[in-house]
């Protein structure tokens, strides 16, 4: 029997892992979604083989139950659209999933799955790939929190005869995924625009990444980073071009960089006058200029040997 708590089970991808799990409960696969303060976007199903709970990762004395029974654990959640990220990251990213390792680690989780971003090592392209290294170099504080989170783990569970896992997803996109839905708002009110210098990423459709998540919560000798994309690295611009096309809209101009910094400075001082959410940050704007292209040998090898959508030609359909 196997037990798997996901954190952040409200959120947007969490909430879309833990649909696509739903089907496989049973007597041998049972769900806990962990919440705090979102309820879940949807009923939980009547039966005995999957439950919510409640907890708050900065009050550690809430997690022990949380994980308490628990054979995998996978790490979604954290913050997001709120103004002064330099200030609340380095304590949402790295102290609070700190806070999850060891209430894992004294609960004898025996898989601990961290879901980060290729943007930890820094700037990488289709001629430099990013290798799965513990020892990047990011510029934005989203990654270097998120990279500090990562080491923690590692560092936590050597010799612990358990197994760290951290999931590298490059962008994810498909339909009901907030950035990408956001991306068609802008599209469809004729106000999306993107920097014109080409920013290499590297796509995974949403179907490919649940399915590296069940595996990677599911198959034996599963350990180490992973980093997850499709065949093909495109330019952001490509990407927004396709998609714009796709949703039946004008391309997104093109605008200096400066722009950009403005429009999330003005977001951020507005969203901290009124205690409102920043739909843009800084941070945000800075972390997204960054390129990046992943080695995905290993994913190919150990979780997902064929994908649905190979490349976005093939996944363009489902946005």
């Amino acid at each position: 029997m196997v037990r798997v708590l996901i954190t952040g089970a409200a959120g947007n991808l969490g909430s879309h892992l833990a649909r696509h799990l739903m089907g496989r409960v049973s007597l041998d696969f049972r769900l806990r979604l962990m919440i705090h303060k979102k309820d879940l976007p949807f009923p939980l199903p009547e039966s005995p083989f999957v439950e919510s709970v409640k907890a708050d990762l900065a009050s550690p004395a809430t997690l022990d139950p949380a994980c308490e029974g628990v054979d995998c654990l996978v790490h979604f959640a954290g913050v997001l659209f709120a103004p002064n990220p330099e200030a609340f990251l380095p304590t949402t990213n790295t102290v609070y999933a700190g806070n999850l390792v060891d209430a894992a680690l004294r609960a004898r989780v025996r898989r601990f799955i961290l879901i980060s971003f290729p943007h930890v090592e820094g700037e990488t392209a289709p001629g430099r790939l990013a290798n799965g290294t513990l020892e990047g170099n990011p510029v934005s504080v989203h990654a270097q929190t998120r990279l500090k989170a990562e080491q923690y783990l590692f560092k936590a569970y050597q010799g612990a005869e358990l197994e760290p896992v951290a999931l590298r997803p490059g962008m994810i996109y498909g339909k009901n995924i907030l950035m990408v839905d956001a991306a068609k708002f802008l599209a469809q009110s004729r106000l999306l625009a993107v920097w014109k210098k080409p920013t290499w990423i590297h796509l995974i459709s949403i179907d490919d990444f649940l399915e590296c998540v069940r595996v990677a919560i599911e198959k034996p000798g599963i350990w180490g980073v992973y980093n997850l994309g499709d065949e093909k690295a495109v330019t952001l611009q490509q990407f927004l071009d396709k998609a714009s096309e796709r949703w039946r809209c004008a391309k997104p101009v093109r605008l200096p960089e400066w722009c950009f910094y403005a429009v999330a400075w003005l977001c951020e001082t507005f969203a901290s006058i009124f205690r409102t959410r920043s739909p843009l940050t800084m941070d945000f704007i800075r972390i997204g200029m960054v390129s990046y292209a992943s080695d995905t040998s290993r994913m190919k090898r150990e979780l997902l040997e064929t994908l649905k959508y190979p490349t976005l030609s093939e996944g363009i359909q489902i946005l």
